[in-house]
């Protein structure tokens, strides 16, 4: 499992949770619920709506022991609303997430340095101006934070991300089943 450090401490007990849910009003404050009420706190929210526009797929990353993360699963199946709950581990799964990065751009030399550091990262420049650059990066949240660390000496005005959000590898797929 990837280590990531938050607020000086190791967590190491990462957890890329994926639900398959009805597509309806109110189905995100009852998973949602469902973690506050129990006093866990979910790290990354991702929510979408599937190939078939009845469903959504939400994946949420949360930190906890073995026992937490069965707790939660079995909690998330009792909700009607969820039709399935599958952990996504590591090796057998791709995560992505997205950054949108607006930075401050002085001169010329400046804007060429920080295109330059966009091509390296594969990522793309999607707005200019005469005093900034945004640009769009995905990757997992490690490549995420090289990239931020890389622009921070330029002056970053904002970052947005979307969280993270993750599929199986191969032909295995979450079912649809009703």
């Amino acid at each position: 499992m990837e280590s990531r450090v938050t607020e000086g401490a190791f967590l190491t007990n990462r957890h890329v949770i994926s639900i398959l849910v009805e597509n309806q009003s109110g189905v995100l404050s009852r998973v949602s619920g469902l973690f506050s009420r129990r006093g866990y706190n979910i790290d990354s929210l991702s929510v979408g709506v599937t190939e078939d526009p009845k469903y959504s797929r939400i994946t949420v990353v949360a930190f906890g022991d073995d026992n937490i993360i069965y707790q939660i699963h079995k909690q998330l199946e009792k909700l009607i609303v969820v039709l399935e709950v599958t952990e996504l581990a590591p090796e057998g799964s791709v995560y992505r997430e997205l950054a949108l990065i607006k930075v401050n751009v002085e001169s010329p030399a400046e804007r060429s340095e920080i295109i330059s550091i966009t091509e390296i990262f594969r990522a793309n420049v999607i707005d200019v101006s005469h005093t900034s650059l945004v640009m769009e990066v995905t990757g997992d949240q490690s490549k995420i934070e090289a990239f931020a660390q890389l622009l921070a000496p330029y002056g970053i005005m904002e970052i947005v991300r979307t969280g993270l959000t993750g599929i199986q590898r191969g032909a295995k797929t979450l079912s649809q089943a009703e």
